[in-house]
């Protein structure tokens, strides 16, 4: 993937807006730190526009959310069943190894974040991610590229609900 910004072997400050965006499916995702230093985490900002959401899903790499801007709900699933919790700025949301969760966001404006997981993880999004146009609205995903990332998940091992389960916690999704 080619990336405006030089990872150095020194301590540095990183321009959050120098740093390319790639697409991967509606939301964009930008690596504040590089995905191919195995040990270290990989440290991104992820940015969910208004009225997308990420499926349910879940994979072995623990997440945490830092919310920076905008308004965004996360998916919480219990044993007494699952609710949405809504997420300010500053706030921190943690999702452990293996955990079920999902994203909305039903605000008017992007919800931008801090996302702090493996460089595995990283190396997904780069993989899947397509350079991101600025400013430019996100298109719904073709087939095509749901199956694409359908596939790419799976080698990861990485699970994805069906749009049944998905609609039973209040997301309506589509797949191929």
């Amino acid at each position: 993937m080619p990336s405006s910004i030089t990872y150095e072997r020194v301590a540095h400050l990183i321009d959050p807006e120098c740093v390319e965006a790639v697409n991967v499916l509606g939301p964009t995702i930008q690596f504040l730190t590089s995905p191919e230093e195995t040990s270290a985490p990989c440290i991104m900002r992820g940015t969910i526009p208004p009225a997308v959401s990420i499926p349910l899903h879940s994979h072995a790499d623990p997440e945490t959310f830092v919310l920076i801007s905008g308004e965004v709900e996360g998916l919480v699933i219990t044993g007494d069943g699952s609710s949405w919790v809504p997420i300010d700025p500053g706030e921190i949301f943690h999702v452990p190894p293996n955990v079920k969760h999902a994203w909305k966001n039903q605000g008017r404006l992007p919800a931008v974040m801090i996302v702090i997981s493996t460089s595995k993880m990283g190396r997904f999004f780069q993989e899947l991610g397509k350079p991101a146009a600025p400013g430019a609205p996100p298109s719904p995903p073709s087939p095509q590229e749901v199956q694409r990332f359908l596939e790419t998940a799976d080698r990861y091992g990485y699970w994805n609900a069906t749009p049944e389960e998905n609609a039973r916690v209040g997301l309506s999704v589509g797949q191929p």
